[in-house]
């Protein structure tokens, strides 16, 4: 209907132009005068004239035959008689102007109709489609036959496929003999149309329309009986690039990063490079449709073929800028292959590539008292179809070990006893697989490392350093595990397995301090009957579990198990109805229940934002845009504490003027953030209370990038403290900040959840802490953001390790060995815990602690589902 309206008005704007000119040109012709009376000058003949005048004008003058008297005509030549009667200068200006106008805005309009508008476009689609009821015949394999001859050969394909030209291939079902294919043939093909510009997009439409498509065979064949399965039609996008010397050359999915990627396409980047060359392939940026079964997919290839024994990688999701996604080919060329399909939304990638010489070997001879080396192009993915090997030698009168630090030797689906594709091999033992750090030795000064990989997949390969060593003292002043690796002697029986082997905790004789598991292994004291196997099996909770036929509530209370999910507080603490695995809806609400926004309450553990709809109102799935990362994956980290791009998008950096970072804080709403009461105690010099001397960044990585296009800088409009805390217990220490404005959601700033004051976080669990603090107590702060994996700790045992400092607004976390903690720096930052759908809740709040990570002394963090309530009061969230 636009396009008919346009039309109109482009034929109205012609025949107002043609009209206007006429009639110019018609007024050019003629030149009128009036003649005046010598014998009288009274009124009523000049009024006389004038009334003849306007009544010759409304005609037009158009009978030229029958003018009336007193109309002259004269020559355009009689300069005087024009000059006093033509038309003023400025209506022919005006006129002339108005022309340019008209004719500009035609020619325009006439431009963007014929040459844009209906300009033609070429639309090349691709797929393939199932017809049941026709049997497959050997012929249609004779590669040598061309299309044509395929199609007449199948007959009911040619007369039923004419808008889909030529076929690529006909082949049998998946899994369907030539023999016993029970009359079905999948037929690929590529088909190309020319419309113009402005159809383009009802053309892609009418493609994707799977059931349109398969009515149109049927009505083409004229055969009522023909039976068409399924029809898949991608759209085709092809480029063809050539690495230049010297150069890097940039590619990106259509329409990146202003739009999506399009729909039911199959696209296409053929990379090239000069001989003797290989290609190094870098995704910048990538972010496809998360993945599952049937999404968008882009798979790489190391030859122009997109052959399953030649595939490199296959990728889709949402990757991190930092995430290892470097790949690169064993020859000049390389194919890049994007499908997806009708429901993708996603911006796509970006890429670069370039070429490197060939090199000729990898392998190396390396002596000397120690040393490292990794596979080719480390951290890059390994090329494929490579096989180095290192020769290693160490002074003669000493022995010789390799210390992998980073082992990524993994291909999916490939088990890794056998290691039958890519592998490393030392004294005829393969590894491969994801190992954490190892240690190989040997019993004498040489060693011989070989590393393969075969056509297909890559990863990212190894980085290992080999040492010399005394073989009477391997580890001088350390621990030597049996694998070979050196640890502190501190960890040695402390509890916590350090060796792979768990050769630490062998052999060990328990302190006062410990027990002793059935394994051998000695576990501290305070670990029995927390409801966590620390042992390994089971010893340590068997000695507290009740008898036969009953339940052990988590406060350590047995009930009988007819008393278990009876709708009744049997325990006191609500652990044996808060657990149960079918949900009781309308039951008494109590301290333990999920209550419902239509106040009924539901007796299931921690039932928010689960993805299950436990309330009646559903009111328990609200407000559930949080807690998700927006990145879906995560790099991998070995023997590092850094933390990702946009790892932790709800982390906050508060900043003092003139002081830099001081505290952090969680990002709750799109202008609300939490964090800790104490960070705003004023003191003597500075007023911290003051909402003008904080600054908040969010999206931060790394403190000396905030001007960092990803980083959001916000003032801060009020503070508001918890009235009850208290500065010497720091009991109640939690506070929450308004933004002057509200912030954007990102990729890296997003806000986590808040728990309802009846979640749960059980002993043992695993839970993170991020920050900017000292990354040792008395030490400076870190400029990369921090990450801690640590665990709850009992409650009961926090208080006494903690002199009964433990308040029920606090939650105790940590590892009691030490060396995990938070630290100063830290304080208001987030201690976030991974619950269902992977979705993460704020548990709570960086308080205090008993210096930073010494040995039995857990941090103490504000528990903020005690005070949701509180934040739920003012800021209505």
């Amino acid at each position: 209907m636009v396009w008919a309206i346009l039309d109109f008005m482009v034929v109205l704007l012609f025949s107002l132009f043609w009209w206007t000119s006429h009639l110019i040109m018609k007024s050019q012709l003629y030149v009128v005068v009036y003649k005046c009376s010598s014998e009288s000058a009274d009124g009523e003949k000049a009024k006389g004239a004038r009334s003849h005048l306007n009544r010759a004008d409304s005609q037009g003058f158009m009978d030229m035959n029958g003018v009336e008297e007193g109309v002259e005509f004269l020559p355009t030549m009689n300069a005087k008689k024009v000059e006093k009667r033509g038309p003023k200068r400025w209506v022919v200006v005006t006129a002339v102007l108005i022309i340019f106008l008209l004719v500009s805005l035609l020619v325009g309009l006439l431009v963007w109709h014929f040459k844009y508008r209906r300009a033609p476009v070429q639309k090349v689609y691709n797929g393939h489609l199932v017809i049941q009821n026709l049997k497959f015949i050997d012929a249609y394999e004779i590669s040598s036959l061309p299309a044509p001859e395929l199609v007449m050969g199948a007959g009911i394909l040619h007369a039923a496929l004419q808008f889909i030209w030529p076929f690529l291939a006909l082949i049998p079902p998946p899994g369907c003999s030539n023999g016993l294919l029970e009359g079905s043939v999948i037929a690929y093909y590529w088909s190309e149309f020319i419309v113009p510009a402005y159809r383009a997009k009802a053309l892609d439409k009418a493609m994707a329309d799977e059931q349109s498509l398969i009515q149109m065979v049927k009505y083409k064949s004229r055969n009522p009986m023909l039976q068409v399965n399924s029809i898949v039609a991608f759209r085709s996008c092809n480029f063809a690039l050539h690495a230049k010397e010297g150069e890097i050359t940039s590619f990106t999915t259509p329409g990146f990063p202003n739009s999506p990627y399009p729909n039911n396409a199959r696209c296409t980047w053929v990379l090239r490079a000069d001989v003797d060359s290989i290609i190094s392939l870098t995704f910048k940026t990538f972010d496809v449709e998360v993945c599952s079964k049937g999404s968008d997919v882009i798979k790489v290839y190391n030859s122009l073929s997109p052959m399953e024994p030649d595939e490199l990688v296959t990728l889709c999701g949402i990757y991190p800028p930092s995430y290892n996604l470097t790949f690169l080919s064993s020859q000049n060329v390389m194919l890049v292959t994007l499908i997806t399909n009708a429901e993708g939304r996603n911006p796509g990638f970006k890429a670069e590539f370039f070429q490197l010489p060939k090199a000729k070997t990898c392998s190396k001879t390396l002596k000397g008292e120690s040393g490292t080396f990794t596979t080719p192009f480390y951290p890059a993915h390994y090329p494929p179809d490579m096989d180095c090997v290192w020769n290693i030698e160490v002074p003669s009168t000493k022995n010789v070990k390799v210390h992998f630090n980073v082992f990524y030797v993994l291909e999916p689906g490939t088990p890794v006893s056998s290691c039958p594709k890519d592998y490393v091999e030392i004294s005829n033992t393969k590894y491969c697989g994801e190992r954490s750090q190892f240690v190989v030795a040997s019993k004498n000064n040489k060693i011989t490392v070989r590393f393969h990989s075969d056509q297909s997949y890559t990863d990212t390969g190894f980085s290992a350093k080999f040492l010399s060593y005394d073989s009477s003292d391997p580890c001088p002043g350390k621990f030597t595990c049996n694998t070979g690796r050196c640890i502190d002697k501190v960890m040695r029986c402390d509890g916590w397995v350090d060796c792979t082997d768990a050769s630490d905790e062998r052999a060990c004789n328990c302190t006062t301090e410990q027990f002793r598991c059935n394994n051998g292994w000695c576990k501290p004291r305070f670990w029995l009957c927390d409801g966590v196997n620390d042992c390994g099996d089971d010893s340590d909770e068997l000695q507290c579990k009740c008898p036969d036929k009953h339940f052990k509530c988590s406060n350590g209370k047995c009930i009988p198990e007819t008393q278990k999910c009876d709708s009744k507080d049997d325990c006191g603490d609500g652990s044996d109805e808060g657990t149960c695995s079918k949900v009781v809806k309308s039951v008494p609400c109590k301290d333990y229940t999920y209550k419902c926004h239509n106040s009924l309450c539901v007796s299931k553990t921690n039932p928010e934002c689960d993805g299950t709809k436990d309330c009646d109102d559903n009111s328990d799935e609200e407000s559930c845009d949080c807690g998700i990362r927006s990145y879906s994956k995560q790099t991998r980290i070995v023997g590092g504490q850094d933390s990702e791009v946009g790892e932790w998008p709800w982390q906050v950096s508060l900043h003092v003027k003139s002081q830099g970072h001081i505290c952090g804080a969680s990002l709750i709403s799109d202008k609300w953030l939490v964090s800790a009461a104490h960070c705003f105690q004023d003191e003597s010099q500075i007023r911290y209370s003051d909402p003008k001397q904080w600054t908040a960044f969010l999206g931060l990585h790394d403190q000396s990038e905030r001007t960092n296009e990803m980083v959001q800088e916000r003032s801060i409009k009020r503070i508001i403290t918890n009235s009850q805390f208290n500065d010497f217990t720091y009991d109640y220490d939690i506070a929450v900040l308004e933004l002057q404005s509200p912030v954007n959601f990102t990729t890296t700033v997003r806000p986590i959840c808040l728990p309802d004051a009846t979640h749960d976080f059980p002993a043992g669990k695993e839970i993170w802490v991020t920050g900017w603090g000292a990354t040792s107590e008395g030490g400076i702060g870190a400029s990369i953001l921090q990450k801690a994996a640590i665990r709850v700790i009992n409650q009961t045992m926090c208080n006494t390790l903690l002199a009964d400092q433990i308040t029920s607004r606090m939650i105790c976390v940590g590892i009691l060995t030490g060396g995990i903690d938070a630290c100063q720096g830290d304080s208001g930052g987030p201690l976030v815990s991974v619950e269902s759908n992977n979705r993460l809740f704020l548990a709570g709040v960086v308080s205090w602690g008993d210096g930073c990570a010494r040995r039995n002394k857990p941090g103490v963090y504000t528990r903020v589902s005690k005070l949701r309530d509180w934040i739920k009061q003012h800021t209505s969230l």
